[in-house]
């Protein structure tokens, strides 16, 4: 827990300073684009979070060095192989010119280093004749890659509202932390404790009064960090059901699935083209049209905020029962099932309007 006190204040007290002097480095740093498809905040804000969180990681890995050896340098590995996905995130935030495509290819670099250097490759996924495919390294090497992006690229998609990633993401590490906990694995156990904390310490500044944004270096690297832990932990220890992170992330990846397939077939557009009807979004626009206004600055990030929660219940659809039944493929299968249905639903409710009244927040009188 100490590792996590600490993550937890040095990512604070760097957020903190990012914030204080936003002036500083605005020019580069602050996304003042308030008129976008996907832009719901009313003030220039520093888009450049994951510094914090990526400065608290590795301070509180530095500490584990003298009296575990062995995690702390297993860690400080992952963090090194995380650079390039970090890296063109961030230069992304700065810059504005660093497209999608580059950004998964410097993800997919990055889990490539981690599968060469660290030997972290997806070996099963509880289906007996893909498992067989993935007994050939070239298999396990696409899929690895693969996922490990995929699962980085969700977690961006879905950062749209204060504290919706973030939150989603502490949920997550806590769940690989209990799992790592009870199978005895000191790494996945430490590093999901110091991210835990990490994320947490940029939380703060972000929910519910977006003072910083997370930005797509902290977004392509919590994905990163979710993806080789939860790989390696499947990876270690075979009571653990290759479905469980399957379930675990279901909601990030069952919307950029989703995603695809709307803009796709749907409405026959590219899916790298933004657009405004992802399922956060609508809800923002719909459930909470009626519990605060749009008309001042502070109503308009209040609705903001009000609209994380939502999906954070969403989301412990599938974290719950994924930590829960962690070593029963059954279970955990049945239960992303029943996500799907469950957001398929939630989302055609609200399209057409026909969303249950209590879904709505109404605005309470006197405000």
């Amino acid at each position: 827990m100490l590792s996590f006190a600490l993550a937890f204040l040095i990512s604070l007290l760097v957020t903190l300073l990012i914030v204080r002097y936003a002036h500083l480095h605005e020019k580069f740093s602050v996304d003042s684009d308030l008129t976008g498809v996907q832009k719901f905040h009313v003030r220039p804000v520093p888009r450049i979070g994951g510094v914090g969180i990526l400065i608290g990681l590795i301070g509180a890995a530095l500490q584990l060095i003298w009296p575990y050896p062995t995690v702390a340098y297993g860690i400080l590995a992952l963090v090194a192989c995380g650079l390039p996905a970090f890296g063109s995130g961030l230069i992304e935030d700065l810059t504005k010119r660093v497209s999608p495509s580059a950004r998964l290819l410097a993800t997919m670099a990055a889990a490539a280093i981690a599968y060469f250097a660290l030997h972290i490759a997806v070996i099963r996924i509880s289906v007996p004749p893909l498992d067989f495919l993935l007994s050939y390294a070239a298999v396990s090497f696409c899929v690895t890659v693969l996922a490990v992006a995929a699962l980085a690229n969700a977690v961006n998609i879905i950062d749209g509202f204060n504290g919706l990633a973030s939150m989603v993401a502490l949920m997550m590490f806590a769940s690989l932390a209990y799992v790592a906990f009870r199978l005895g694995d000191p790494v996945v156990l430490s590093g999901s404790l110091i991210m835990m904390g990490a994320v947490l310490g940029f939380f703060i500044w972000n929910f519910p009064a977006g003072l910083i944004f997370l930005g797509d270096g902290g977004a392509y690297f919590i994905g990163f960090m979710l993806a080789e832990l939860a790989i390696s932990l499947v990876m270690r220890h075979r009571e653990v059901s290759a479905w469980y992170p399957v379930l675990l992330f279901v909601y990030p990846i069952f919307e950029t699935c989703f995603s695809i397939y709307r803009k796709k077939f749907v409405r026959g557009m590219s899916p790298g083209i933004p657009d405004g009807v992802h399922l956060h979004m609508l809800v923002y626009k719909r459930l909470m049209r009626w519990a605060v206004g749009a008309k001042t600055a502070h109503e308009i990030t209040r609705r903001n905020s009000y609209t994380s929660p939502y999906l954070w219940l969403l989301c412990l659809i599938g974290v719950i029962p994924a930590t829960l039944f962690w070593q029963h493929t059954v279970h955990l299968f049945v239960f992303v099932v029943l996500f799907a249905v469950t957001y398929v639903w939630l989302y055609v409710s609200i399209v057409r309007f026909k969303s249950p009244r209590w879904l709505v927040v109404r605005r309470t009188r006197g405000k």
